[in-house]
């Protein structure tokens, strides 16, 4: 068997390892304890939210979307010398995943730092894919990153300003702030909405793939944005969740802004694409050319599109949080940026 297709079968055993997993069988212990230690490292992450996360992958690497992904690529013929650096956000459970398949897929090396508060999930990961195939090919580091080839960094865009600098001369891919927006007809269903809600509030919105920006047409009725909502009300019970929506809401009434609030979220008209946590922005938009005239001039800052409207790269209602193995963060196609590491 050759070493690419090992590296395949590793990661079909992986992905029905996370869709089995389940607290209370002794079998999945160690990862158990990887979640709780999760748990303690990041003040964020829930049992729900890593458990979501957890699931999500499991979907994600079935055997038939696994093969749909790597197929479309040359991985036998990468050459493994190559040392990629891979600097990882932190924000969500396993939102330096993908980044780490990538490298490992090609055979390559990866030099993995990761968000101090995200050390636990990862390594379990990792060693689970060690062990499936005896290569040793991931290392953590939280040391300054030397004897690379090639980088990947996610971060804010004040990082990604340090990171062109620092890492001009490798090759590279740097990733800064993106949003998911939504652009709605008004004829959404009660599911679609509460899709919709889902996109903004899993993982509390933290996400560059959660909704943060609405496009509506003139005259919705804004309170069927608060009933798709509301079956997620129980964020506010989240005591960093609550204090950003209790500062931000105290900022807006201080600054004499116009909002509107159900107890949880806020909603505030504005052009802006990014809003702080707690909140999205919506804007009115008049016919659908123009609004596909903005997303086209606003692409560098959206990470995935949500709608029912036939426009280019949108996705389901529901699905921000559950990409393709082959959508790419940014756009930028990071297996074949690899592999173009070997020609």
């Amino acid at each position: 068997m050759s070493n690419s297709l090992q590296r395949s079968k590793a990661l079909f055993a992986l992905g029905d390892h996370l869709r089995h997993y389940n607290s209370e069988d002794n079998t999945c212990s160690s990862l158990k304890a990887a979640i709780d230690k999760a748990l303690i490292l990041n003040g964020w992450f829930t049992q729900n939210s890593v458990e979501m996360a957890i699931q999500n992958w499991g979907e994600a690497l079935q055997e038939q979307k696994l093969s749909q992904w790597v197929s479309q690529y040359p991985l036998s013929e990468a050459k493994t010398t190559h040392t990629i650096a891979l600097i990882l956000a932190g924000n969500l459970p396993l939102v330096g995943l993908h980044d780490v398949l990538c490298v490992w897929l090609c055979g390559y090396h990866a030099l993995v730092k990761c968000a101090s508060k995200d050390t636990a999930l990862l390594p379990y990961i990792a060693h689970f894919l060690e062990k499936e195939t005896g290569e040793n090919r991931i290392e953590f580091t939280t040391e300054v990153l030397t004897g690379f080839d090639a980088v990947i960094a996610t971060g804010t865009n004040n990082s990604a300003r340090y990171f062109d600098h620092y890492f001009s001369k490798y090759p590279h891919i740097i990733r800064k702030n993106r949003n998911g927006v939504a652009v709605l007809s008004g004829k959404e269903t009660n599911e679609e909405l509460e899709g919709l809600g889902h996109d903004i509030l899993d993982f509390f919105g933290l996400g560059c793939r959660n909704v943060s920006k609405l496009y509506l047409p003139k005259g919705f009725d804004l309170n069927s944005i608060f009933g798709g909502l509301y079956p997620l009300s129980d964020c506010i019970n989240h005591p960093k969740y609550a204090n950003n929506y209790d500062y931000n809401k105290a900022v807006f009434l201080m600054s004499d802004f116009s909002f509107l609030e159900n107890g949880f979220m806020i909603l505030r008209e504005e052009e802006a694409m990014s809003a702080p946590i707690a909140c999205v922005h919506y804007q009115y938009y008049d016919s659908l050319e123009q609004i596909s005239l903005q997303l086209k001039a606003d692409q560098d800052l959206i990470q995935c599109l949500i709608s029912h409207f036939p426009l280019d790269g949108a996705i389901p209602f529901g699905t921000a949080q559950q990409p393709h193995l082959w959508e790419y963060a940014d756009g930028i196609d990071t297996l074949d940026f690899l592999l173009k590491l070997s020609s």
